[in-house]
């Protein structure tokens, strides 16, 4: 590892994504894993969820993580990825942080995997000040407190890149430790009436859960890059996915007039190889 100084990443949206207070945050996630309907699953390695304002996608996101729920114990690799909205990046943002904070403590980096990966060279780059003021993995984060016992994060943020050699150098990753996660970041269409996003998404979602990564590549969400490299990841490791909800921000806002569709997909090993 290079002699690099590390430290804290703060959080950079509780207060507005989510709750500032660490007992009404974590009242917010154990309301909404309370209230997600997830049976059926087994060794789930990776999953995708929405990055909205809690009160807006939360309720979706709770079934993703749910599905990580109850998990044995071990020392998790947690490979979150997203994409960057505030500072443009070229490949793939690293985060090499310490750790990352939120109202219910500290989550610690895989500095080891993280410096690899940079090591690794092109497209991976050290990528802290994309990091700082991002929301798509934080609002991730406090789930993941909750519903793991124990992990560490390889915080990846993508640019406009080709995913196909990510997915690849992930799987080779994912496929040598049992316990290496994936969680993807994303919310679908943006911005369109409410009838116009529900039949964009689930166009968008059969081709998914399908597995079908040239229909999904022309589908809309914001990070369609890391969904893309998770289905290039379930393809060459047999991971199968499920649709756990879908739902957009006219259901959950009540304003349907530009919606923001949000979906909670599970995948599941399905080579007897379990953790």
């Amino acid at each position: 590892m290079s002699a690099r100084k590390l430290t804290r990443r703060p959080p950079a949206v509780a207060g507005r994504f989510y709750p500032a207070n660490p007992t009404r945050l974590q009242d917010a996630v154990d309301t909404c894993l309370e209230q997600a309907s997830v049976s059926q699953l087994r060794d789930v390695r990776a999953v995708i969820a929405p990055h909205a304002g809690y009160p807006y996608s939360a309720p979706i996101a709770g079934h993703s993580f749910r599905a990580l729920a109850g998990k044995p114990d071990g020392h998790y690799t947690v490979y979150l990825m997203g994409p960057a909205h505030h500072v443009p990046v070229d490949g793939i943002a690293v985060g090499v942080f310490d750790h990352f904070e939120t109202p219910l403590g500290s989550v610690a980096v895989a500095v080891e995997q993280a410096e690899a990966l940079i090591q690794h060279g092109n497209p991976y780059r050290e990528g802290n000040r994309a990091h700082t003021p991002e929301h798509c993995l934080e609002v991730e984060l406090p789930f993941l407190q909750t519903v793991l016992p124990n992990f560490r994060i390889v915080p990846l943020l993508f640019g406009n890149i080709d995913p196909e050699p990510i997915a690849h150098d992930l799987a080779e990753l994912a496929e040598d430790d049992l316990e290496a996660l994936v969680v993807v970041s994303s919310d679908l269409s943006h911005y369109h009436s409410h009838e116009t996003a529900r039949r964009m998404d689930q166009a968008f979602l059969d081709a998914v859960v399908a597995g079908e990564v040239d229909r999904a590549a022309q589908g809309e969400a914001c990070g369609i890059g890391p969904i893309i490299t998770l289905m290039t990841i379930a393809g060459d490791l047999g991971w199968q996915p499920r649709l756990l909800d879908y739902r957009n921000s006219g259901d959950t806002g009540g304003d349907k007039s530009g919606v923001v569709g949000y979906a909670a997909v599970a995948y599941s090993a399905s080579n007897g190889r379990t953790r």
